[in-house]
C-alpha cells in the first residue's frame, strides 16, 4: 500500500499561513515588552505586564477548543488574523497618545487572548489533514514552524528595534496577519456543520462536562501530567519569559540585537527538536519524557551560575544563548510526544476541546509565576542568580517526581 504523502495541498497552506501569521505574532510578542522594559526599567512592571497578557491565552482557551469542535476551523484562523490585523492598526494609530502601561496590558491582553483561541483551531484540524501514519510528522512540522516564528521574530525584531524604533515592527506585523487571513480562505478542512437546539453557554458547559468525563474516565493518567505540567511551567517557563529579557538587558547589559540572538537561539532550538522528534520518538518514549524536562531544568541552572558576581558579561550572554537554544530543543521533542499522544488516544468529537483544556490548565500557573520572578528580580537585583537558579532547582526536583507520571501514562 502505497503512503499518503504528508504535504498534500490544504496542510502545505496551513503550513504557509502558520508562517506568516506566527512570525508576524513573533516580532509583536519580541519587541512591545521589550519596549516596555526599555522604557520602564521595571522587572516588576515588566513582570506583572507579561502576567497579564497571559490570562486571556488561558481563558480563551477553553472557548477555543469548544469552538474549534463546532465551528468551521478555516474561518476560525481566518477571522482571527484578520482581528489581529485590526488590533494593531488600532494601536499604531494610538500608540503615543495614550498612557503606555494601561494600553500595553490591553493590547497583550487582547493580543494573547486571539492566541488562545487561534491555536486550538490549528491542533484540532491537523488529525483532518493528514493521515494517521504522518500524524507524529505533521505535529512535528506544525511545532518547527512555530518556532520559525522564534527564530526570525527575535532576530529581524531585534535590527528594527534596534535601528528604527517600533513603528516598523507594528507595521510589518499588520502586512503578515493580513497575508495569512487572505492565503487562509482558500483553505479547505473537512468539516459536517451541525444544528443546535441549545444557547451557547449550554453548548460550552455540556461539551466541557463531556470532556471531563472522558478524561476521568479514560484517561486519568492526562490529570497528573497536566498538572506536573502546570508546576514546570510555574516554576520555570515563568522564569524564562520573563527572566531572559531581564538578565540579558537589565544585568548583563547587552543591546536589542543581542536579546535578539538570545532568542532566535531559542528558536534555532525549536527547529532543531523539531526535526529530532519525528526521529528519536522510539528512543525517548513518553516514559522517559521526564529527562526532557529534567535537560531544561539543568540548563536554566547554567543561565543563573553566569549571573554570579565576577563572571564576564559577555560569557553569560553567550551561555544564556546556548542554554536557551537547549531548552527549546528537549521541550518542542516533550511537546510533540505530548501532543501526538493526546490526538492518537483523544475521539475526534472532543480533540479540540481536551486538547484547549490541557494547553490552558498547563499554562494557568504562568501569570502567577511571571508576576512573581519580576517582584523577585527587583527584590534581588543585587544578587539576581539566586532567582534564576532557584527556579531551575524546583524544576529538576518537579521532573523528577514526573518521572512516575510519565510511566503511568506510557503504560496506560
Amino acid at each position: 500500500m502505497e503512503k499518503t504523502k504528508l504535504f498534500q495541498r490544504d496542510f502545505t497552506m496551513v503550513v504557509i499561513g502558520q508562517i506568516i501569521s506566527l512570525f508576524g505574532n513573533g516580532i509583536l510578542r519580541f519587541a512591545l515588552p521589550l519596549y516596555l522594559l526599555r522604557e520602564t526599567e521595571s522587572s516588576a512592571l515588566f513582570g506583572m505586564v507579561t502576567a497579564c497578557s497571559f490570562i486571556p491565552m488561558v481563558i480563551f482557551s477553553f472557548f477555543g477548543g469548544v469552538i474549534a469542535d463546532r465551528v468551521n476551523k478555516r474561518n476560525i484562523m481566518v477571522t482571527l488574523d484578520f482581528s489581529t490585523a485590526g488590533l494593531i492598526c488600532i494601536f499604531y494609530v494610538v500608540f503615543q497618545r495614550l498612557p503606555l502601561v494601561p494600553l500595553m496590558i490591553v493590547v497583550l491582553m487582547v493580543l494573547y487572548g486571539i492566541s488562545g483561541a487561534y491555536q486550538p483551531a490549528v491542533q484540532a484540524s491537523i488529525p483532518l489533514l493528514a493521515e494517521s501514519e504522518n500524524l507524529m510528522q505533521a505535529n512535528a512540522v506544525i511545532n518547527m514552524v512555530g518556532t520559525l516564528s522564534g527564530l526570525f521574530g527575535p532576530v529581524i525584531g531585534g535590527i528594527l528595534f534596534g535601528s528604527f524604533g517600533i513603528k516598523p515592527i507594528l507595521a510589518l506585523s499588520i502586512i503578515c496577519f493580513l497575508a495569512s487571513a487572505v492565503m487562509e480562505i482558500f483553505i479547505h478542512i473537512p468539516y459536517k456543520k451541525t444544528s443546535y437546539t441549545k444557547g451557547a453557554a449550554a453548548i460550552v458547559k455540556e461539551d466541557l462536562k463531556e470532556s471531563w468525563c472522558f478524561v476521568k474516565d479514560e484517561k486519568p493518567a492526562f490529570i497528573s501530567v497536566v498538572c506536573i505540567l502546570a508546576l514546570f511551567n510555574l516554576v520555570l517557563s515563568a522564569a524564562l519569559i520573563v527572566g531572559i529579557p531581564i538578565m540579558i538587558i537589565q544585568i548583563l547589559g547587552m543591546s536589542d540585537m543581542q536579546l535578539g540572538v538570545a532568542q532566535g537561539a531559542m528558536g534555532v532550538g525549536g527547529l532543531i527538536g523539531g526535526m529530532l522528534a519525528s526521529v528519536v520518538h522510539e528512543k525517548i518514549q513518553i516514559k522517559d519524557s521526564w529527562m526532557l524536562l529534567t535537560a531544561c531544568a539543568v540548563a536554566a541552572l547554567f543561565m543563573g551560575m553566569t549571573l554570579i558576581p565576577g563572571m564576564p558579561k559577555l560569557f553569560g550572554f553567550r551561555v544564556i544563548t546556548v542554554m536557551s537554544f537547549v531548552i527549546m530543543a528537549a521541550s518542542t521533542i516533550f511537546t510533540v510526544q505530548i501532543l501526538t499522544l493526546l490526538q492518537q488516544q483523544t475521539p475526534p468529537h472532543l480533540l479540540g476541546k481536551i486538547m484547549a483544556a490541557i494547553m490552558a490548565i498547563a499554562n494557568c500557573a504562568q501569570p502567577g509565576g511571571q508576576a512573581l520572578y519580576g517582584v523577585l528580580f527587583d527584590i534581588f537585583s543585587v544578587i539576581p542568580w539566586v532567582v534564576m537558579s532557584g527556579g531551575a532547582v524546583g524544576a529538576f526536583l518537579i521532573s523528577l517526581y514526573s518521572k512516575r507520571a510519565f510511566q503511568k501514562l506510557n503504560n496506560d
